[in-house]
């Protein structure tokens, strides 16, 4: 089966950190872009970032920039999220989803979504 697991979702205090990871099965992550991307509740979801399959160029939303890096992993079919100095309004629900080969910072480009893992950011 074709699916992409995120994991490392939890409860972070601010200021905090966090790693999510994306592992990929039933397709090779090396053909696509990946991007994650964030819905908190009442809100539509937002690109957070993305790295393109090809030449491994890097998308931050503005709001993370600094704080987020992304990176992949072929060889272990993975892409993570490092998250750094976490704010209250980083909460929400974090996907992964595949969609490439580049990024376009268009959420219908991906074909392939995760369920998300939750990331709540509170003291």
């Amino acid at each position: 089966q074709v699916q992409l697991v995120e994991s490392g979702g939890g409860l972070v205090q601010p200021g905090g950190s966090l790693r999510l990871s994306c592992a990929a099965s039933g397709f090779t992550l090396d053909y696509y872009a990946i991007g994650w991307v964030r819905q908190a509740p009442g809100k539509e979801r937002e690109g957070v970032s993305c790295i393109s399959s090809s030449d491994g160029s890097t998308y931050y939303a503005d709001s993370v920039k600094g704080r987020f890096t992304i990176s992949r992993d072929n060889a272990k079919n993975t892409v993570y999220l490092q998250m750094h100095s976490l704010k209250p309004e980083d909460t929400g629900v974090y996907y992964c989803a595949a969609g490439g080969p580049v990024c376009y910072d268009k959420l219908h480009q991906y074909d392939y979504w995760g369920q998300g893992t939750q990331v709540t950011v509170s003291s």
